[in-house]
């Protein structure tokens, strides 16, 4: 196994909005009239070239998500980007982390897509289940205050329809589906991977620890991220289990360049761009009453104010580049920062390497892909530079003939009662020869 995974990851920002100092927030309150279609449409179809870029590039999967009423990240339904994603990539896993499940009003159809997707891909999706933050309940009908309620609930509903049999009614606190029976069914087995990113809740690494999901780490310091880490491994162990380095996940936008200078002169405005425009949220956006329990709201604000930690809209270039939010340099720096970050976290996945930020220009990120995938990437590889899912058997046959001899005949074929002639059984693999279909023809020769 590689020693460390590199993940491509979108967010589809539309960036043409005024500066942060004119507007209040890019979430919730900024009118959606500064949004233009036509700008969209390319914004959108560019971003889709560069996620199926990612596996021309050798990546170990490619990452989309779900946000709603901003700038940021344009991407209300990660489902039908991974959706075409599947159709434009042949091998490479797709990562929608996540669904913002809390959010939906019947979680089994959350459980529907995703099964739909993986079977259309051939069993390449991880599922990503998340929250969604504050921001997502001011357009969404949901009281924050029943957020973690909803979220649990959809979650065990989302599982028990994978993997019980069906039909079942699903009675709940917040979910009533009288006949909870998903067709088709996911082909990885018993489900799709299940990532949780998070900000380091106790309640969430909990939560990650009792069902041995993967966990990403999203936008933060490093020693705020070795701290998250940490508390997840002891719950681990608290459980009885020793946690692989597989199921942490630090999510550090990086950028490399051909030397230092040039790196720090091609990042430095895309990427302040998404800490200082992009995440300009207020904290009543941010933090809507009864989001956060009272016990981890005082946790979160207690580990703040103890490491002196600013708003991220207020942090400046240097600081991110000084507490590790972000890496940014030629191969080699970057190579070494990225050997230390993981020694220091003990991360099996960075997600951030290779991707694009803000209002990076097309042909930016495809060099920065491209360096990254040829001067970064193999120093963190087996000596044949492949990423693990190349040398793993696929999920599911890739020809027909390949299905035909691992399956054989199907147990169940598909059959029709037809009149006349008898009332009899036909298979539909027969159904065309004249003797089966009408056996009159036979004694008629």
């Amino acid at each position: 196994m590689n020693k460390l995974r590199f993940y491509f990851f979108h967010l589809m920002p539309y960036p043409h909005i005024p500066p942060a100092s004119e507007i209040q927030s890019t979430w919730v309150s900024l009118s959606n009239k500064h949004y233009d279609p036509h700008r969209g449409h390319s914004l959108y179809n560019e971003y889709l070239d560069q996620l199926a870029a990612a596996e021309q590039f050798g990546f170990d999967a490619i990452a989309v998500n779900e946000h709603h009423a901003n700038f940021y990240g344009t991407m209300p339904s990660p489902n039908i980007i991974a959706a075409m994603l599947v159709q434009r990539t042949k091998e490479i896993p797709i990562g929608i982390i996540g669904n913002a499940i809390p959010l939906h009003g019947n979680p089994l159809r959350v459980a529907e897509e995703i099964a739909m997707l993986d079977v259309i891909s051939g069993g390449r999706i991880i599922s990503g289940f998340v929250r969604g933050i504050g921001c997502e309940y001011f357009n969404n009908g949901i009281a924050p205050a029943d957020s973690l309620e909803r979220f649990n609930e959809a979650h065990d509903l989302i599982l028990k329809a994978w993997t019980d049999d069906g039909p079942f009614t699903w009675q709940g606190d917040h979910f009533y589906v009288p006949n909870v029976n998903p067709i088709p069914r996911p082909i990885q087995q018993p489900h799709p991977p299940i990532w949780i990113p998070g900000q380091g809740s106790l309640e969430t690494l909990q939560f990650i620890a009792e069902h041995k999901y993967t966990y990403m780490m999203v936008f933060s310091p490093l020693w705020f991220t070795k701290m998250a880490f940490d508390g997840l491994r002891e719950e681990c162990h608290r459980l009885g289990y020793d946690a692989p380095k597989s199921m942490f996940n630090a999510c550090v936008p990086t950028y490399v360049a051909e030397t230092d200078e040039q790196a720090h002169r091609e990042a430095k405005a895309h990427l302040s761009w998404v800490f200082n425009t992009g995440l300009k949220i207020p904290d009543q956006f941010f933090f809507p009453p009864g989001y956060m329990s009272t016990k981890s709201f005082r946790n979160f604000i207690g580990l703040l104010q103890k490491g002196k930690v600013k708003p991220q809209v207020n942090l400046t270039y240097d600081e991110l580049i000084a507490d590790r939010y972000i890496i940014v340099g030629s191969p080699e720096t970057v190579k070494n920062e990225l050997g230390y970050y993981c020694d220091e976290v003990g991360a099996g996945g960075m997600i951030g390497p290779g991707s694009p930020y803000g209002p990076m220009p097309n042909w930016m990120v495809m060099k920065h892909m491209q360096i990254v995938s040829e001067e970064v990437m193999p120093e963190f590889r087996e000596a044949d530079g492949l990423p693990d899912y190349q040398r793993a058997e696929p999920n599911s046959q890739r020809s027909r003939a390949e299905l035909a001899a691992v399956k054989g005949k199907p147990e169940e074929t598909a059959r029709s009662r037809v009149t006349g002639g008898g009332d009899r059984l036909i298979e539909h693999r027969l159904a065309h020869v004249a003797e089966v279909i009408d056996p009159t023809m036979e004694h008629a020769q």
